[in-house]
Formats: structure tokens, sequence, C-alpha cells
């Protein structure tokens, strides 16, 4: 289950390298770095989805309840990767229309999802037990 962790400390530093990324974006312009973030909402949108699944991680870890070890793997590797997909999408305008991009995001949302949706089962076997 410390994958968990691994995955929420990953997330962390994410929420912190687009934080400086945005602060540098719009309010101390570099030259480079403010042109370098083609969509400053979409990278919020990254911000506030690593936060998430940072927590997200960090209360599974802690919910007491013992967790199969596929599915924090799956959460935490989905957890990283379904934000890193806005993160990517903040950086290239065509992000959406491309064949790679597209099968990331297939495959980022069905790890997640399988992760997520096994924990929830877990939690609830766990309250009838």
């Amino acid at each position: 289950m410390e994958i968990l962790l691994v995955g929420s400390a990953a997330c962390i530093t994410a929420l912190i390298v687009s934080a400086w990324l945005m602060t540098f974006a719009k309010w101390f312009p570099i030259a480079g770095v403010d042109e370098f973030v083609i969509d400053y909402k979409t990278l919020i949108r990254a911000h506030v989805d690593y936060a998430l699944m940072a927590l997200f991680c960090v209360g599974f870890y802690g919910s007491g309840v013992n967790l199969p070890v596929i599915a924090c793997w799956c959460v935490a590797i989905g957890g990283f990767t379904n934000p890193t997909i806005f993160t990517i999408a903040a950086f290239d305008t065509n992000f959406w229309e491309k064949k790679k991009w597209k099968v990331f995001t297939a495959l980022s949302f069905v790890v997640s999802s399988v992760g997520f949706m096994w924990i929830a089962y877990t939690f609830i076997e766990h309250v009838i037990a």
C-alpha cells in the first residue's frame, strides 16, 4: 500500500511545479516561460487534479483498510497520469487531435478507473464484513 504514498508524493511535486509555472507565466513573466504555457486554464485543471489525486492517495492509505496492492498501483499510476493529460494539453494546442494522446488518455482513464472502483469495492467489503 506504500505505493499510494509514492503516488501522492509525485502528485504533490507536480502540484508545486505547476504552481511555479503558472506563477511565472502570469505574475513574473520570463521570456520563453510565459510563451511555454499555451493554455493557462488547462494548467489550472491539472494543478487542481494533482491536489485531488494526492489527497485520494493519502486518504486511501490512511483509511485503515487493507487494500489490494494492484488496486493501489492502479490508483497511484492513474492518479498521476490523469492530471498529466491536462499538463501536456496546456503546452500543446493540438493535443486533443493527436492519436498518441488519445491512447494515453484512454489507458490512463482505464487504469485509474480500475483502481478507484476496486478500492471502492474493497471499502464496501470491509463495511459488510
